[in-house]
């Protein structure tokens, strides 16, 4: 197909006559473009097409090119904003476009304010964080809690000011001095100074002052006796070892040397069942039965032997018990510990039983003192015993373990239940107590100055009058109101 034949479009031309020169300046560009567009309308209004007319933006394409259009202008479009800058740019502010006619007002240019000199943006949409105007309320809470805070603190230090200024001035006022100083009163005969030096008291009978030296007694201090002993070093099995080795290796070789020199016999050979060949080699061969009933006797005797030294080590029971009573005296002697323990019920004997031979046990003094509605255990002696009887109280009984008396004639002929119904372990019609309830609180524990029971007994009271009065004589009868507060 001929592109000469074509019809006439927008886009370039082909034939002889369309291939022009490259304009020299760009109004003569402009020029051809707009004839060019020219031509191609108007050949499409001669083809017919719908017989549409012609968009308002295309109606002045027919329109002479002037010197100062532009390339969109030319082509109908509005102008951007950098063209309007770029036209404004070499124009001074207030003068409007000039055309052919002259000039002409533009009514959207304010002659009276300066022009933006960069065009209006759209506002974007800016979103605040949860909880930030929640804490900008309480940051002004705080701030005004502050300053009223500063407000009273200087009111009240205002207030005492004048106070202190008030008392200021009264201790600026000097007393008058006494007629006779606190310090002269042993030295002077009288109430003032008026008959010095012959009221001076210093060689009768009654004088403080003596050709003696007075010496203060010297009391240890106190927390001297309660500071812990010091531990010895603890080696590592590796270390001991190499101890004991040394140790064994000295005395060996003093042994020999005393041997060689005759101050010792020398030991017979250590004979077993393992080394009887090699030690008695003939013997053995000769007789071994004799050997053998030989070696058996000796291993016998050096075990008794053994045994023996440890039965002499072995201390007997009354030294057993010395040690105990001294280890106990030396922990109390260190500071008395006091611990009191609410116990619901005590109808179990065996409770109280356990009660009052531990406490005897690790020598500690107190009381144990049975009420209808709750008992109260107090003990106090050392550290250590106290430790023993609390775990005892709080972990080793079994409080809620309900047992029936293990001899009933000597339960009801004699006892603290005897005559009692509400300390004894079954009820009217021979049941067990419930005591699926029943627990021990430690309700105090502490230090105290000096023991307040000389040793361990037990006591049964009816009343919390009898109570009280017991402890009151103690001065311990705060530990039953404490008791009754906490609940079982």
């Amino acid at each position: 197909m001929d592109r000469n034949a074509q019809s006439g479009g927008l886009g370039p031309r082909h034939d002889a006559s369309s291939r022009i020169q490259k304009p020299e300046s760009a109004a003569d560009r402009l020029a051809a473009l707009k004839a060019r567009v020219a031509a191609a309308v108007g050949s499409a209004k001669a083809k017919g097409g719908l017989n549409t007319p012609l968009h308002p933006a295309l109606a002045d394409l027919n329109a002479p090119l002037k010197p100062g259009d532009s390339l969109r202008s030319a082509l109908g479009q509005r102008p951007t904003t950098a063209d309007t800058a770029k036209t404004a740019k070499g124009r001074p502010a207030g003068l409007s476009a000039t055309t052919q006619d002259g000039q002409r007002t533009n009514p959207y240019l304010d002659t009276g304010s300066a022009p933006a000199g960069k065009a209006r943006e759209p506002r974007q949409l800016i979103f605040n964080q949860k909880g930030k105007y929640i804490q900008q309320a309480n940051a002004l809470r705080r701030q005004a809690a502050l300053e009223e805070m500063k407000k009273r603190i200087a009111e009240q230090a205002r207030k005492a000011g004048l106070e202190e200024d008030r008392a200021a001035e009264k201790a600026f006022v000097v007393e008058a001095p006494p007629d006779l100083e606190w310090w002269d009163e042993g030295l002077v005969d009288g109430k003032d100074y008026s008959n010095i030096p012959e009221s001076i008291k210093l060689s009768t009978s009654d004088s403080i002052i003596t050709v003696y030296i007075q010496h203060p007694v010297a009391i240890e201090p106190p927390q001297d006796k309660l500071a812990p002993e010091p531990k010895p070093m603890y080696l590592t099995p590796k270390e001991q070892q190499k101890l004991r080795r040394q140790r064994r290796m000295m005395e060996l070789k003093e042994k020999q040397a005393k041997i060689r020199l005759g101050l010792e016999p020398a030991p017979p050979p250590k004979v077993k069942k393992s080394n009887l060949m090699r030690v008695l080699g003939e013997e053995a061969v000769k007789d071994p039965t004799a050997v053998e009933a030989r070696v058996n006797r000796e291993i016998a005797e050096r075990y008794n032997k053994h045994m023996q030294a440890n039965e002499e080590r072995k201390l007997t029971k009354e030294q057993r018990h010395e040690k105990i009573a001294a280890n106990q005296a030396k922990d109390a002697a260190k500071g008395i510990h006091v611990a009191v323990f609410k116990i619901g019920s005590l109808v179990n004997g065996q409770h109280r039983y356990k009660i009052n031979i531990n406490a005897t046990q690790n020598g500690l003094g107190g009381v144990c003192i049975m009420h209808p509605k709750f008992s109260l255990v107090i003990v106090e002696g050392g550290e250590h015993s106290v430790n023993n009887y609390k775990k005892l109280m709080l972990r080793r009984i079994d409080w809620t373990e309900s047992l029936p008396p293990r001899d009933r004639d000597a339960a009801s002929a004699g006892g603290p239940a005897a005559g009692r119904d509400w300390l004894k372990s079954e009820d009217e019609n021979g049941q067990l107590k419930d005591l699926s309830a029943n627990k021990c609180v430690l309700v105090f524990e502490g230090e105290t100055k000096a023991p307040a029971f000389k040793k361990w007994g037990s006591k049964v009271c009816e009343t919390d009058a009898e109570a009280r009065e017991f402890l009151s004589q103690r001065k311990m009868e705060n530990f039953w109101t404490q008791a009754k507060s906490i609940p079982m």
